[in-house]
């Protein structure tokens, strides 16, 4: 039986029987494939956006052309990125810290799954996340 040598996804060499590779390498090939964020906007429309690892879903969105405000660039200064969490993906986050908190009671059509998308970053476990946008946005640096 040939012989064929490749790199796992530990990034080590394996020799490995020909017909055992190639169940091998579709196994690793799945593993790094790039994560995925799913942004549903204000109409409805889905757009799935590859979403690199360590990036805020607002930096992914705003890399994507996603109509996300952010109006004050993530700094945790207003709400107009809120976002709606599906809820088979809320509980995978990290809890809101008690800032992302006073910012979300700011946002416009509060729901229990929101959260502030400059907060939430992505990671391996949130392939696949779904986030919903808001029919509006508060944002209070232009309110009078």
């Amino acid at each position: 039986m040939p012989k064929v040598n490749f790199i796992d996804t530990k990034d080590e060499l394996v020799t490995a029987d020909a017909d055992i590779e190639l169940s091998l390498l579709e196994s690793s090939h799945k593993k790094n494939i790039m994560p995925k964020v799913n942004f549903i906007d204000t109409k409805g429309e889905l757009s799935t956006v590859d979403a690199k690892i360590g990036l805020s879903l607002l930096e992914i969105g705003h890399g994507n052309s996603i109509d996300i405000e952010g109006a004050c660039g993530g700094s945790l200064a207003c709400s107009t990125c809120h976002v709606i969490v599906a809820e088979k993906d809320f509980n995978k986050l990290e809890k809101a810290s008690e800032d992302e908190e006073d910012m979300l009671d700011l946002a416009f059509d509060l729901q229990k799954t929101s959260r502030l998308c400059c907060q939430i970053i992505m990671t391996d476990k949130l392939d696949g996340i779904t986030v919903t946008l808001p029919k509006a946005t508060r944002n209070i640096l232009l309110e009078d």
